[in-house]
């Protein structure tokens, strides 16, 4: 395998929230740091692959990019199995955007894995000016429902990278803390360890 493609882990990520957030845009940053002004609606699913290191490791981050109309629900929720990690996004400006993650955060529940690392996103937090809806009303919605919070613009790339970082790190920490579970104890060789996950969905 050549030296570039090389990696420890691949991990399944999904981009989810209401059509016109900023999905794309936020990927496209990510990926290739690039940023389309007349960038439309993702039809069905898009997805891209791009490696970074975490804790001395390569992993491999498979993004996928869901559409947010209702009319391609059925197809996108498919797409949320086997995803380790989730971005859940909406627009700072638009508060309905905002309402709407419940809605997502129930598809989560309903398709994904319950140990599925969820980072909620307000983006295009460049539009302070047009803002409506709070930080501090969006951090507390995600303390109650196991997330992380970051806002982010993918515009000026304002915490696009520490966005996918930190879900890949939760992620990174969660199947690391799995697999010493398997490993048994030296006391009880039967006995698995017990270790304590974050930013899981209580279900």
């Amino acid at each position: 395998m050549a030296e570039g493609n090389h990696f420890d882990y691949l991990f399944k990520i999904v981009l989810a929230g209401d059509s016109g957030v900023g999905k794309s845009n936020l990927l496209s940053r990510f990926i290739r740091n690039e940023f389309n002004m007349e960038s439309r609606s993702t039809i069905g699913v898009e997805f891209a692959t791009r490696t970074i290191t975490v804790n001395d490791k390569r992993i491999k981050a498979q993004v996928w990019d869901t559409a947010g109309q209702a009319r391609y629900r059925a197809i996108t929720a498919a797409y949320y199995r086997g995803a380790v990690g989730a971005l859940l996004l909406y627009d700072v400006t638009n508060p309905s955007t905002f309402i709407n993650v419940k809605q997502w955060v129930q598809e989560l529940r309903e398709h994904a894995s319950p140990h599925i690392a969820t980072l909620l996103i307000g983006n295009k937090a460049d539009l302070g000016s047009l803002r409506a809806v709070s930080a501090q009303e969006a951090a507390a919605f995600a303390a109650e429902n196991g997330m992380m919070f970051l806002e982010t613009s993918a515009l000026n790339t304002s915490n696009v990278e520490s966005a996918f970082k930190s879900v890949l790190t939760d992620i990174y920490h969660i199947e690391t803390s799995k697999h010493i579970e398997r490993q048994p104890t030296f006391n009880s060789p039967t006995r698995p360890m017990r270790m304590i996950e974050r930013h899981l969905f209580d279900i």
